[in-house]
């Protein structure tokens, strides 16, 4: 099995890769990081410097698995970013390039990846959604709407490739620690999931989003993100807001 991972130099990529490697799969891992990256090829991985913003680089990804491997099985579009600044304190620029990885990073992965998925009648996509996608808090609007969009892009990759052996699903991994959050989970956490979510059966689910290996149905009022919430990024105090209150 060969396993592409993006972000794989830190965080939740890192242990990932680490996981798939240490189960006997062929991984192919990227990130801009190339320090984050030689442990893992220290460990046998193949590694690349990839931009997932630029979609040249995300093909030649695609190519190298395919070159050194004979296929791809399985693409984690794991890479991410975020900003935290109330929307009109962006700087130029800051706002869209958290759009570029986030979304269109995954989006230019599954252009990549879907043509040698259909050839081989095999695959398993599975993007990083968050349940931040349908959080109504301040300070985090373009890493909330990225991954809004990356849940509806989830669901149209998947029903464009219904008639294939190819299964496209988003993965809510919990809050974890890394680059992006200091505190919650250990990454090592997430890899039971993500094994799981890559060897789903022929026939298996697609369009779904799951978290420890269940479904999450997205943006139903009883979810505990769904309401509004005031947060403050400085102590991690949260207050519940009643917008029909006011």
């Amino acid at each position: 099995m060969t396993v592409c991972i993006t972000g794989a130099a830190s965080g939740i990529g890192h242990a990932i890769s680490l996981g798939f490697l240490e189960d006997g799969a062929k991984v192919v891992a990227v990130d801009i990081n190339v320090d984050g990256l030689k442990p893992l090829e220290d460990r046998g991985a193949i590694t690349k410097i990839v931009d997932v913003t630029n979609f040249a680089q995300v093909k030649g990804m695609v190519k190298t698995a395919v070159d050194e491997t004979g296929r791809l099985d399985v693409l984690f579009n794991n890479a991410g970013v975020g900003r935290i600044r109330n929307i009109h304190e962006f700087k130029d620029d800051e706002y869209e390039n958290v759009i570029r990885v986030n979304l269109f990073g995954p989006v230019y992965g599954i252009r990549a990846a879907i043509p040698v998925m259909r050839a081989q009648n095999f695959g398993r996509i599975i993007n990083l959604v968050s349940r931040a996608a349908e959080a109504g808090n301040n300070r985090m609007s373009p890493y909330n709407s990225s991954k809004a969009a990356l849940w509806s892009v989830t669901r149209s990759a998947a029903v464009e490739n219904i008639d294939y052996d190819i299964l496209i699903n988003g993965m809510i991994p919990g809050p974890t620690k890394s680059g992006m959050m200091a505190q919650g989970q250990n990454p090592e956490v997430v890899y039971p999931s993500a094994r799981w979510m890559a060897t789903l059966p022929r026939g298996g689910p697609t369009g779904k989003v799951f978290w420890n290996q269940k479904e999450y149905v997205m943006f139903r009022k009883e979810n505990v993100t769904y309401n509004f919430v005031r947060i403050n990024w400085k102590t991690g105090e949260r207050r519940p807001l009643n917008l029909n209150e006011r």
